[in-house]
């Protein structure tokens, strides 16, 4: 029979484009559906190792990606919200909730691609309810999926006919690491485990690939995932490293020690689709979720092993920081007011710190525009509003305690603090936008303008650490230090508006970059007023207008 090698390649690479998209949409979709929570899933259940991987395992289900999972993980980690060691549960997870994938492939509804992306579409256009236009979006890709596979499925039909891949499946039968180079390379090359598997359990479908040919591509493809997790890691902490280092070994070990017990694995999944009737495409989805489900219980006793071996390979002390309040008792609330007023006072306190650092990687965006600094400070935005609300709770509490004159104008001042903390968080999180903005329509802000974004954002800096270190002791020559300078910040932000007005008369400043910066100017002078706040608070007093 001849070959039509173009419309080969068109069906198969075109399929492969319309299921990636499918995976997209349908990840997307879900992802859209469950909005923060996906954070709070791995912020709230990674407290132990078993929790940890369930939490990997849900989320990956809800994303439709491990690769987006072992990321999302890294992301956390570099950001302080996860330890390294709670991330390798998260990773395992990762690699169990992928297959289900493979399984929903496995159930053969092709027939009905195009009325389901018909169904998708519809939704997505015409529903006016945000929830229902996430709903469309994941039906719309979980039909494209199955579209694209069809579509794949008859690109590759004809290679039965090349001697050319007759030849490669023989050579993949006789030796099986031929397998695991090719599955590696492919997942690697398409940055989709789920891709390769699909491709697989079409091959096997159609009679073009027998199982222990299939096999070793299959274990090939969970090397393969790895990549993105080590290019998401470059730059990173060395705690987010670390994660990404454990992705690696922990799934190249999972390949080889399943290399080793080929044949007897082979028998196993040959004798499950005997008894449980499976049809070729599903007993690739049993072979991928039983080798990811016993690589986590082979190497879930062995995670403190594992954290040793990678710390040992990545040396170095890694700053920790962590997110969750930890001076919170609720027993000091009635045993002892005072003291949990001190308590509430230190989570404001490092609550402080935190915003002093999302203003600092905010200015390391501006300069050198590496995302890390960007995904850093929405980070850190994220953990002060749930500590705004955690330290806010705690404090409501505790205003129904028998509280001292003086202790109820400390509880009054912590209150009013802690808004102005997370609201400092709003504002920096309106900066790492308009960055953003600023790169994807490749606006250029002049040396000169950035030159007084750098000297307000230092300045914005030190007051915060001023109001910081005057709410932390009480001390009014802070406070009144933060007046001056909320006083020299005001008048330098109207100085660089006279400037950059000046600059777009010369013509030596575009409109779209003078409006990207005077809104950071802006942020900037409001998060002064907000440290300004502050040091009122420990004033005890309103700053007339006139003084600063």
């Amino acid at each position: 029979m001849e070959v039509n090698v173009q419309q080969m390649l068109f069906e198969f690479f075109g399929g492969l484009g319309i299921f990636l998209l499918g995976i997209k949409y349908m990840g997307e979709g879900l992802q859209n559906s469950a909005g923060d929570r996906l954070k709070d899933i791995l912020d709230k259940f990674t407290s132990n190792p078993l929790m940890g991987v369930l939490a990997g395992i849900v989320v990956t289900i809800l994303i439709q990606s491990s690769s987006g999972t072992t990321v999302l993980a890294i992301g956390l980690v570099n950001a302080g919200f996860m330890t390294f060691r709670q991330s390798i549960g998260v990773i395992m997870g990762a690699n169990v909730g992928t297959t289900v994938t493979s399984f929903i492939i496995g159930v053969d509804i092709g027939a009905y691609a195009l009325p389901i992306i018909s169904i998708g579409a519809l939704i997505m256009y015409f529903a006016k309810n945000n929830k229902l236009q996430n709903y469309g979006h994941a039906i719309f890709g979980f039909g494209a999926l199955f579209y694209g596979l069809e579509l794949m499925g008859d690109g590759l039909k004809p290679l039965r006919y090349l001697q050319a891949f007759q030849d490669l499946m023989v050579q993949m039968s006789e030796v099986p690491i031929l397998g695991v180079v090719i599955g590696t390379v492919f997942t690697f090359v398409v940055q989709s485990s789920s891709a390769t598997i699909g491709i697989l359990q079409n091959l096997i479908q159609d009679g073009m690939i027998k199982l222990d040919a299939a096999l070793p591509v299959l274990f090939g493809n969970n090397i393969g995932t790895t990549i993105t997790a080590v290019i998401a890691s470059i730059g990173a902490s060395i705690a987010a490293r670390r994660a990404a280092l454990t992705h690696v070994i922990f799934n190249v070990l999972g390949a080889i020690l399943i290399m080793l017990v080929l044949s007897p694995y082979q028998l196993l999944v040959e004798y499950l689709t005997s008894m449980l009737d499976l049809n070729a495409k599903m007993s690739i989805a049993f072979a991928h979720g039983i080798f990811n489900i016993a690589a986590v219980a082979v190497f879930f006793p062995l995670i403190g092993v594992l954290a040793n071996l990678v710390t040992r390979i990545i040396p170095g002390e890694d700053s920790v920081i962590e997110f969750k309040p930890t001076h919170l008792d609720p027993i000091f609330i009635q045993q002892a007011p005072s003291v949990a007023l001190e308590q509430a006072k230190e989570e404001i306190i490092k609550m402080g710190e935190y915003a002093y650092k999302g203003l600092e990687e905010s200015a390391n965006f501006l300069n050198n525009h590496e995302q890390k600094h960007a995904d850093n400070a929405l980070q850190i935005e994220n953990a002060l509003n749930k500590l705004d609300s955690q330290i806010t709770d705690y404090l409501i509490d505790l205003a129904s305690a028998p509280l001292s004159d003086a202790d109820s104008e400390k509880h009054t001042a912590l209150i009013d603090s802690v808004r102005d903390i997370e609201r400092i968080g709003d504002h920096f999180e309106n900066i790492i936008e308009l960055i953003e903005y600023k790169i994807k329509n490749k606006i250029i802000i002049t040396d000169d303008a950035r030159a007084d974004l750098n000297e307000m954002f230092d300045k914005t800096k030190d007051i915060v650490q001023e109001a910081i270190e005057a709410i932390s002791d009480m001390n009014r020559e802070k406070a009144l230090d933060v007046v001056k300078l909320e006083n020299q910040i005001d008048r330098m932000e109207k100085n660089f508006r006279k400037k950059h007005i000046i600059r777009l008369n010369e013509g030596s400043c575009s409109g779209p970059s003078g409006i990207v910066y005077v809104d950071i100017l802006s942020n900037l002078e409001r998060i002064g007023d907000h440290a300004l706040n502050i040091a009122e608070d420990v004033l005890g007093e309103k700053i007339p207008e006139t003084v600063h």
